[in-house]
């Protein structure tokens, strides 16, 4: 029989989440006396025409990002218009952005959800005020408000675009085409041995959710939420997974090189690398789709440090890069859906928005966008969850 479990309101989770985090980050955060989060940076203006002022005095942002956030192409029209130059700093993962930001040396960071919560539980992460981010306004509804990056009703940053973790294949090796993530997780699989998946602890939710649709009677509720039993299940499914596995990948070229070499026929990806394949000069006939059960995904925050020495800067930045052609022009180099609208109607490619489905809700719904895990569950089983660094060492002993 199926576990039930009584859920938390979502102003409960996420005050438990985030005290949770905080016992674990305790010994290297910044803390105050209050225990509370800082609302206030020093010497950030209180309008926006003051932040506009400062800015000229501050002259540069220092900014840990992912590889393609921060392009020429879109930079030097915001260091023309606000007088700060950009200094990018690119992240190879989610462990070493928080490390990074860890230093005190950033303004602000484009966090994944697997390392927001401990950003914010850290306090190297503040709370931002959206009045004073005039952009933020046209951001779509279902980029706002996300337990990835609001906690207690503060928001701790803005969207930069999103993105669903899709099931790619080879049509040419793997018939008939699946509609499930079975394909990537059965041992007779017809891609066994060429199996391409996402190289990170965060893929430990993608085992869940397909337990949570194969096994209900593990009772899994949120894929970011495992206790032990549930998150034992995962990791022992990982390990089966492994004997099928070809590659395990961590950044786009190294899969696209994967699938044109026909050394990987089937696995998780991003809608950028489908893109990529099909219009390749000789396409390699890939088809990428969301399956039947959902997926995991993400929605990037660019999120201010707490002691960010360049403050006015990094608000002038994080509504910049937001603003429509910017956005544009930032989540269609990379490949991944706008975060409004306005944004949508100045891409270069006028179907991008269509192909990322940047304006369909109901297709995002079945997204369960990257969350930092927590020992807090959320619900009446208390704190007995699988925290982050329990699946980081469970991935390592996993990867070998």
């Amino acid at each position: 029989m199926s576990k039930r479990k009584k859920r938390m309101g979502p102003r409960a989770l996420l005050a438990l989440a985030v005290a949770a985090l905080a016992i674990v980050a305790a010994g290297c955060s910044r803390s105050d006396s209050s225990g509370s989060a800082n609302t206030e940076i020093k010497g950030l203006g209180a309008t926006l025409e003051e932040i506009q002022a400062n800015a000229r005095t501050e002259g540069e942002v220092n900014l840990v990002n992912w590889a393609g956030y921060v392009e020429k192409d879109w930079t030097d029209a915001f260091v023309a218009k606000t007088g700060c130059k950009v200094n990018s700093k690119v992240g190879v993962s989610s462990d070493e952005m928080v490390t990074l930001m860890k230093t005190g040396n950033y303004d602000g960071v484009s966090a994944s959800g697997d390392a927001t919560l401990r950003l914010i539980a850290a306090k190297d992460v503040a709370p931002v005020n959206l009045d004073l981010i005039p952009n933020y306004t046209n951001v779509f509804d279902g980029l706002k408000n996300q337990s990835h990056n609001t906690v207690n009703g503060a928001s701790y940053g803005v969207a930069h675009g999103r993105g669903a973790n899709l099931l790619i294949w080879n049509k040419d090796d793997v018939t008939p085409a699946p509609t499930t993530w079975d394909v990537v997780w059965n041992a007779d699989s017809p891609a066994a041995g060429k199996i391409s998946v996402y190289d990170s602890p965060i893929y430990i939710a993608d085992a869940a959710l397909h337990l949570k649709t194969t096994q209900p009677d593990l009772g899994i509720d949120n894929i970011y939420e495992l206790d032990e039993d549930q998150f034992n299940a995962a990791v022992a499914l990982l390990k089966q997974q492994k004997t099928i596995v070809g590659e395990y990948w961590g950044d786009a070229a190294k899969q696209i090189q994967s699938f044109t070499s026909s050394d990987s026929t089937a696995g998780t990806t991003w809608q950028y690398q489908v893109n990529q394949l099909q219009g390749a000069k000789d396409p390699v006939p890939v088809e990428g789709i969301l399956p039947d059960e959902g997926s995991t995904g993400w929605s990037d925050t660019w999120m201010i440090a707490s002691t960010s020495a360049h403050p006015n800067c990094m608000y002038l930045w994080m509504d910049y890069i937001i603003s429509p052609l910017a956005n544009a022009k930032a989540t269609e180099y990379f490949g991944e859906a706008p975060v409004s609208p306005q944004a949508c109607a100045l891409t270069a490619d006028k179907e991008h928005c269509v192909k990322f489905h940047a304006e369909d809700e109901e297709y995002f719904s079945k997204v369960y966008y990257w969350t930092t895990p927590v020992t807090a569950c959320g619900d009446d089983r208390g704190d007995v969850c699988k925290d982050y660094s329990e699946w980081t060492t469970a991935w390592t002993e996993i990867r070998g």
